[in-house]
């Protein structure tokens, strides 16, 4: 199937060709042709790295009136990163389009320099919660014309804390306007914001195991005593020759500790942790994206919204708190047609813990010994 069979206009299709998008992932298939044609509210429930931007990017951009000053559409997003990656998405499927101005307001950058940007005609604002409301309480942003809302990786969102700003924000919108919700996971706190700002009669696509996970990616895991286990790391990561990836601790005193330990090893790391400043984790993302670093040492807090192509593989260092994080932490791997690696390493009381990962995500782990 090819996007023009899902009525995505032929001027997007163009831009879509040329940043190589030709062929639909399965949450594209199936949410494009509903969402272009019809005015819905819309429930879409698939993994980290299936395509979701364009997903809900294409049939977004196709309603929207360039000749209308106003905004018309919010993407609401957990991370400054990944709105800057929608942002920048959207920028490039309308390269042959009539110009629809999109931009992109987040916490940690001066909030003057994004009044002066929204101030121009904008069409669709891609926004973190907490400055989108603190732009609205300054008069800065009207969102009363606002036709569409969507909330991309809502779970995670919710997880940031970010439940009385969404509340906010759909709140001072209701009225016509359609909400298209995207998540990997639909936890009770994301059910609350459905049951009670979307409609009953909200068109649900899930993308089930079989399809959600990803068949380019290998599950392999290594069980050792906790005293050999970064040995057991650096003689994989040996293996991985000049190969980048992501490494995830559950918690940031092991996420620093870590990432001391492969510096002292001479390996180009990176840390992420939940409480770095702002500047500091832009450097990082920065020299993770020019390939200056080759690893990242991740907790899951600080890895949200994080995009980076072409992974080859992740380690979980330590095992996460939560299923849904497993899912998160391997789909950064395995993109775009690539074959990745999701290795996990644990002792031996932790082997019950990934035999119930196996059943909950329909996958199967492969012993390294």
């Amino acid at each position: 199937m090819k996007f023009s069979d899902l009525g995505v206009p032929k001027n997007i299709n163009k831009g879509l060709k040329e940043m190589g998008i030709v062929t639909p992932t399965k949450i594209q298939e199936k949410s494009i042709p509903l969402l272009i044609h019809d005015s819905i509210d819309f429930i879409g429930k698939a993994q980290t790295g299936t395509g979701k931007t364009a997903a809900f990017g294409v049939p977004l951009l196709s309603k929207i009136n360039p000749q209308k000053k106003e905004v018309q559409a919010l993407i609401l997003s957990p991370t400054r990163e990944l709105g800057q990656q929608i942002a920048k998405q959207l920028f490039k499927f309308t390269k042959y389009t009539d110009k629809i101005f999109v931009e992109s307001v987040y916490g940690g950058e001066k909030i003057e320099r994004q009044i002066s940007r929204v101030l121009r005609p904008t069409h669709i604002i891609v926004a973190t919660p907490g400055r989108l409301i603190d732009l609205i309480d300054r008069d800065v942003v009207d969102i009363s014309k606002v036709k569409t809302i969507v909330m991309d990786e809502a779970d995670e969102m919710l997880s940031m804390g970010f439940k009385k700003e969404l509340t906010a924000i759909l709140s001072k919108t209701k009225g016509k306007r359609n909400i298209w919700l995207f998540s990997a996971t639909i936890p009770a706190s994301l059910n609350d914001i459905i049951n009670t700002y979307v409609r009953k009669d909200a068109t649900r696509i899930t993308i089930d195991k079989e399809d959600a996970v990803n068949k380019d990616i290998e599950h392999h895991f290594v069980v050792g005593e906790e005293v050999n286990k970064l040995d057991t790391l650096t003689y994989f990561l040996k293996s991985q020759k000049q190969e980048r990836g992501i490494i995830f601790t559950r918690t940031k005193v092991a996420a620093r500790t870590l990432s001391k330990q492969l510096k002292a090893k001479n390996y180009e790391v990176g840390l992420l942790e939940g409480e770095m400043t702002q500047k500091d984790r832009d450097k990082v993302m920065r020299g993770f994206k020019n390939e200056s670093l080759q690893l990242l040492v991740s907790t899951d807090v600080a890895a949200r919204g994080i995009d980076v192509a072409n992974l080859a593989f992740v380690v979980h260092y330590q095992l996460p708190d939560q299923t849904e994080y497993y899912t998160h932490r391997s789909g950064r791997t395995g993109r775009a047609g690539n074959k990745g690696l999701s290795l996990v390493l644990i002792n031996r009381q932790e082997v019950k813990y990934l035999r119930n990962l196996e059943k909950e995500l329909g996958i199967h782990f492969s012993q390294v010994r």
